[in-house]
């Protein structure tokens, strides 16, 4: 059962409501769940609305992009999922997510965030060091008839960890950048509003707008050098943007691969 939702939250929350509409009309907030993906993904299985939003101070067992663990200790960050249930915008929700996170980040804190391809947010720290701040998991569900709904789940480092060691040289927290306390409310509702704007463009067909952004948000998705695996072994290549659809492309030996899925490595 959702507990009463934290006063450090309750504030910004009640000043963005206009701004956030129906994301986190309805919000579920817990202390500590196993994953707020998983306990939206019930919710809407029973029916929840639109923009219902779930967040837990703290996850057991969070996860990330195949099947990774999401490092989510008590109080260092947002832990956040949103019910999508328009079934025509689910293919950009992902990309949506990480310009919406982005966006809310740099609108709260005016750090100055970029997107890693496909869904990490971080920080260029220079000579290609990029350590991550926040990222997006977006999970669908789907029936004969098509998609039900999407699951968009996010987290944000809000306070400096003790990061396990295989994550200790990549990751990051908004404080640790700052130099400075964040105001969790403060980047949760900018957040779900940047968001609600991005669904709405989903929502008009405007999903040029969305890539746009994102491109911006985004300048290592083009003329920076990436490895990846591949059947034949390590492959590399400089990326050259986005496709419609999210592809990546990459220039290998003067010609442009796709890249769907899987795991680059930035050199």
């Amino acid at each position: 059962m959702s507990e009463a939702i934290p006063r450090e939250l309750t504030a910004a929350l009640e000043r963005s409501a206009a701004a956030r509409g129906r994301v986190g009309a309805t919000i579920h907030y817990f202390s500590e769940l196993p994953s707020t993906n998983d306990e939206a993904a019930r919710l809407a299985e029973g029916g929840a609305a639109e923009g219902t939003t779930v967040i837990a101070s703290a996850q057991t067992a969070g996860r990330g992009r195949l099947g990774r663990t999401w490092f989510s200790p008590p109080g260092a960050g947002l832990y956040v999922s949103v019910i999508c249930r328009d079934a025509g915008a689910a293919p950009y929700l992902s990309l949506a997510g990480g310009v919406g996170v982005a966006d809310g980040i740099l609108a709260a804190t005016r750090l100055p965030v970029e997107i890693k391809w496909p869904n990490d947010i971080v920080i260029d720290g220079g000579c290609g060091r990029r350590r991550k701040v926040a990222g997006i998991l977006a999970e669908a569900s789907s029936a004969p008839e098509g998609v039900q709904h999407v699951v968009l789940g996010f987290g944000i480092n809000l306070r400096p960890a003790a990061y396990p060691p295989e994550i200790a040289d990549r990751a990051t927290s908004l404080e640790s950048e700052l130099g400075r306390e964040v105001q969790p409310g403060t980047v949760l509702a900018a957040t779900l509003v940047a968001l609600r704007q991005c669904f709405d463009e989903l929502a008009a067909g405007n999903c040029a707008q969305v890539l746009a952004r994102w491109r911006v948000l985004s300048p290592s998705a083009s003329g920076a050098t990436v490895e990846w695996q591949a059947e034949a072994g390590t492959r590399a290549g400089r990326t050259a943007g986005i496709d419609e659809d999210g592809a990546l492309r990459v220039m290998v030996n003067g010609v442009p691969e796709r890249i769907i899925s899987g795991t680059l490595k930035w050199v």
